[in-house]
């Protein structure tokens, strides 16, 4: 048979020696044995969490920091450790995890933790509060504590907080069982925004991650190397560089693990035994090139006019007291916060200076919606009482970088062509 260019090309790589030994090692998802600094978050989450070892209902707990500071790797192992020595012990501990940025509903949510007690609950159609009679009852149906750790958990009060209130206060109605809550959260504001009742029962206990220093850094990633590759492969500054550059972006140990990991592959694509510290620069800039330029350079025409819209008060907070408006640009450390009224107010305008067409203002709320869950912007949904429902919108994205990448669009041209002063002239 005869060998074609990729048949050919797939036996080289495969008979090429690898330059792992194992890549799962370098990925977020990896949970090691030992987690370098963060001996005094375990040892705080475990004495917090020990009692339900004894019968007990742990107090609530909430955990804050940035991205890629060890609040899902340290949480997840402790949660599997009390789990395996419930089992050890014959003690009935069940520790539950939920990432919320997946499951972002009331009713997706109480649906998932009703399944791991058996109970059959469809993706649609129930009423709310039948799926939540359905997972009380299960919970219920024997003596237990549970402890449900709630990842991402601020992307599920964006939909309201009725269900962390109802579960946050669900031991009262539990005959049997017990519930903890552990919510973990990048935002350490979200609370603000919740009910009282909800925030005083949700966070009867708080720990805060602080990020990682580049030493820290540099400790965590040779622990990882040290099982990920062979002796000799890494030049002796790869490291350095990658703790220096992840510290440089507010300690995240997963930018860490990312760039050490891409340098590698390109290592291995180049057919190369070892990674040098080009190799880092070159990962570097394709992680944040990559990401968000392709995101926003595959939106739809409407979406980048909303986004460009965005921007514009991003970098204009005086147009908005200019105009009276109720904005709160330029508070909040250098992000400026607008309403979903005054996208739209800027949205319309814009859309007349190029003669587009102008969608309705419940239509430009979903389109925000769909910019927050790609990351590109942050939407809180705020209570404003007899007002109504709004959202507190704000760029979550380096705007030059959306800049250079909404240039390519050509239907945005003459827009992107003036000057903010002229773009203010013609919304003011």
């Amino acid at each position: 048979m005869r060998k074609t260019p990729i048949a050919t090309a797939i036996n080289l790589l495969l008979e090429s020696k690898p330059m792992f030994n194992n890549r799962d090692v370098l990925r977020s998802t990896y949970i090691p044995d030992y987690l370098p600094h963060r001996d005094r978050e375990v040892d705080i989450l475990i004495n917090i969490l020990i009692v339900a070892l004894r019968g007990d209902t742990p107090s609530n707990i909430l955990i804050y920091g940035k991205t890629g500071t060890g609040k899902t790797a340290v949480t997840t192992h402790v949660g599997n450790e009390i789990e395996r020595v419930g089992k050890e012990r014959g003690i009935p501990c069940h520790v539950l995890y939920t990432n919320c940025g997946i499951i972002d509903t009331q009713y997706r949510l109480l649906a998932s933790l009703a399944r791991n007690f058996g109970k059959k609950i469809p993706m649609t159609g129930w009423p709310t509060d039948q799926v939540y009679s359905e997972f009380k009852s299960a919970l219920d149906s024997r003596e237990r504590v549970v402890i449900i750790i709630l990842d991402e958990i601020d992307k599920l009060t964006k939909k309201g907080d009725d269900v962390l209130y109802n579960l946050s206060r669900i031991n009262s109605t539990l005959k049997h069982a017990k519930v903890s809550l552990v919510g973990i959260s990048n935002d350490l504001k979200f609370t603000e925004f919740l009910d009282p009742r909800v925030r005083s029962s949700l966070g009867e206990e708080e720990i805060v991650f602080p990020p990682y220093n580049a030493e820290q850094l540099s400790d965590i990633l040779r622990q990882r190397a040290e099982v990920a590759f062979s002796k000799g492969t890494l030049n002796e500054n790869v490291i350095s560089l990658c703790s220096a550059l992840a510290a440089r972006e507010h300690g995240d140990a997963r930018k860490a693990l990312d760039l050490l990991r891409i340098s590698a592959e390109l290592a291995e694509r180049a057919g190369l035994d070892h990674v040098e510290e080009f190799h880092v620069r070159r990962a570097q800039s394709a992680i944040e090139s990559d990401r968000v330029a392709e995101v926003v350079r595959t939106l739809p025409t409407q979406s980048k006019m909303v986004l460009y819209s965005i921007m514009t008060l991003n970098r204009a907070p005086e147009l908005i007291r200019r105009t009276g408006k109720s904005g709160n640009g330029g508070n909040g450390g250098g992000r400026n916060i607008m309403s979903t009224g005054e996208v739209y107010q800027t949205y319309r305008s814009m859309c007349n200076m190029i003669d587009l067409d102008v969608l309705t203002q419940r239509r430009i709320t979903e389109l925000i919606t769909e910019l927050d869950m790609l990351g590109i912007v942050n939407a809180i949904v705020i209570n404003r009482g007899r007002y109504g429902m709004t959202k507190e919108i704000s760029l979550d994205t380096p705007p030059d970088h959306i800049f250079r990448t909404l240039s390519g669009d050509a239907r945005l041209q003459p827009l992107l062509e003036m000057r903010p002063g002229a773009i203010q002239m013609q919304l003011g």
